[in-house]
């Protein structure tokens, strides 16, 4: 008997060492090439169009793996607005769809809208929620906190404490994200004029808790064959070769100011025996207030949809999601804007070398540097903004100079990968900081 339990204790004795020979051999090698811990991130925005943050929400979505799980929910667009879901499909994303979560205050569609977004939460127990804009921020920011989620993230793609509502409406807001802001753990300014803001001026939240994370984009396509998407440009549009186009992208919305941009184009074109002409891109409420605008300026128009390739002053192309052929075909960009956030516009034409003018709204001072890469005026003075603009179409050396430092300028400020590594490095010190 003695010795059978010396044989068993033996082998047993054996078996552990083979265990612990192929833990060594095998098993701790492939651990060795396993992704960290994995993190569960449901990212939730407000609507997927046209703009800057549909491209960073779905950027982030797709590439901070293998350190991150991201699930992307989305709001429903508002008529007049470019629909941006082929981003996503580019990037083989699924988002889901929270149809009840709209850019307007409607108190039965809200309530609904935190229901679905809080039963999501529940099932997929996500260790980060990061909003992006206002309503999505409201509905997940109170969901994510109901739901006890370790770290609440929000981020502010521009705001709407200004030039949006009347003063007792925008004093509501500035309360609302005060509010929020205290169910917040991290909230992300995507430019330091806009911290700035956040911090000094609304007081949305004290400075510790705000991160500077500016966008990121694709922007190498912006840069190549731009002879012949110049020629598809001006071909599809009816612009001459010999044009010299100055162009505004974006919707056509008051905060847009376009009255501004049509008033600067009936100066060029009382001052000028070159031929210049104006090219709106984009569509939106504002475009008949566009159109009178033009018939009370003494502007011909004209509305690409209706009108093709008519020969006027001002060209209203509508909807265009080939925007750099759109950047191949113009001189100059503009943008004259009472608020923006970080205006998406002028980085995609600056990374088309192009030179730009725009208004001193936002984050426009950390993307435009003035007499280098273009100029930057006061909201509303619009003479000399005029007069910015027709130095630049006098002078097309000045315009090859300005458009090579705002390429360069931008290209290594706002890549995918900088936005990418910004954020990942963000997030993992948060988690840090929350063991």
């Amino acid at each position: 008997m003695i010795g059978k339990a010396c044989v068993i204790s033996s082998w047993k004795i054996h078996k552990k060492l083979i265990s612990v020979k192929a833990y060594y051999m095998i098993i701790y090698p492939v651990l060795l090439y396993l992704p960290p811990n994995m993190y569960k991130i449901l990212r939730i925005h407000n609507r997927l169009v046209v703009g800057g943050p549909s491209h960073n929400v779905t950027l982030l979505t797709a590439y901070l793996y293998p350190e991150f799980e991201t699930k992307l929910l989305v709001g429903k667009k508002d008529a007049g607005e470019k629909d941006a879901s082929y981003i996503a499909e580019q990037l083989e994303l699924v988002p889901v769809h929270i149809t009840e979560m709209r850019r307007s205050v409607v108190p039965f569609f809200d309530v609904m809208a935190y229901f679905k977004v809080r039963k999501i939460i529940k099932a997929y127990r996500p260790d980060i929620v990061h909003t992006h804009a206002s309503k999505a921020g409201a509905i997940g920011r109170l969901a994510a906190k109901s739901c006890k989620v370790p770290l609440i993230v929000h981020t502010f793609h521009g705001h709407v404490f200004h030039s949006y509502f009347n003063s007792f409406l925008s004093n509501i807001i500035v309360r609302a994200e005060r509010f929020l802001a205290k169910k917040t753990n991290a909230i992300i300014a995507i430019s330091e004029s806009q911290k700035k803001e956040l911090v000094s001026v609304y007081k949305i939240a004290p400075e510790e808790k705000i991160f500077v994370v500016p966008l990121g984009f694709n922007l190498d396509k912006y840069s190549v064959d731009q002879d012949a998407k110049r020629i598809i440009f001006r071909n599809k549009y009816g612009f001459d070769e010999t044009d010299i186009i100055v162009g505004i992208i974006g919707r056509l919305v008051p905060v847009k100011n376009h009255d501004m941009f049509l008033e600067m184009a009936a100066i060029i074109k009382a001052n000028t025996n070159r031929n210049v002409r104006f090219a709106i891109v984009g569509d939106g409420a504002s475009r008949q207030q566009v159109e009178d605008k033009c018939a009370a300026l003494g502007l011909s128009y004209s509305y690409y949809v209706t009108d093709p390739k008519k020969r006027t002053d001002v060209v209203v192309t509508s909807w265009e999601t080939e925007i750099d052929q759109v950047l191949a075909g113009l001189e100059v960009v503009v943008l004259t804007s009472n608020n923006e956030g970080t205006p998406v516009s002028l980085i995609e034409a600056q990374s088309a070398y192009k030179p730009v003018v725009s208004t001193n709204v936002g984050g426009v001072e950390d993307i435009v540097i003035h007499g280098e890469t273009g100029y930057i005026t006061a909201v509303g003075d619009t003479e000399t903004f005029a007069g910015y603009v027709n130095i630049l179409l006098e002078d097309a050396a000045l315009r090859d100079v300005m458009g090579k430092k705002g390429h360069d300028h931008v290209v290594n400020i706002y890549s995918r990968q900088r936005l990418i590594n910004d954020m990942r490095k963000l997030y993992l010190s948060f988690m840090n900081n929350k063991k």
